[in-house]
């Protein structure tokens, strides 16, 4: 099993988020990638666009098959990783810092509803149980 790192918060969906200075980055987590195969596109949505925490905020597409992509909190998106859309595989080499998919100003920063590591790491045992 991969190591989730403890700066994260996850969601059962397979989503993670870091809130920094009042920015949230949001990426998918290892497993989501590895579950997913080799992606094929990405949609993300434009900046200034606003979304409530669990609402579908874009699609992520691969050989095996075609996710929604949920918000782990709510918010108006600041930022979406341009680089995504021309190196698709930096979400497989590096899902955590290179491979983020958007920042966004939350509307509340508290992430207590959200799986820390530890937490996110048991769901993955359950699930394979």
């Amino acid at each position: 099993m991969a190591d989730y790192p403890d700066r994260y918060q996850y969601t059962a969906e397979h989503e993670w988020v870091s809130v920094d200075d009042d920015i949230g980055t949001i990426g998918i987590t290892h497993h989501a990638q590895e579950e997913l195969g080799d992606v094929v596109f990405v949609e993300l949505p434009e900046v200034g666009a606003s979304f409530e925490q669990n609402a579908r905020f874009g699609t992520i597409e691969a050989v095996k098959a075609v996710c929604d992509l949920y918000a782990p909190v709510s918010g108006e998106v600041v930022e979406v990783n341009k680089t995504i859309e021309d190196h698709l595989q930096v979400l497989a080499r590096d899902p955590w810092d290179k491979g983020w998919l958007i920042r966004v100003k939350p509307d509340d920063t508290s992430t207590s509803h959200l799986l820390d590591a530890e937490g996110y790491e048991a769901s993955l045992g359950e699930a394979d149980a």
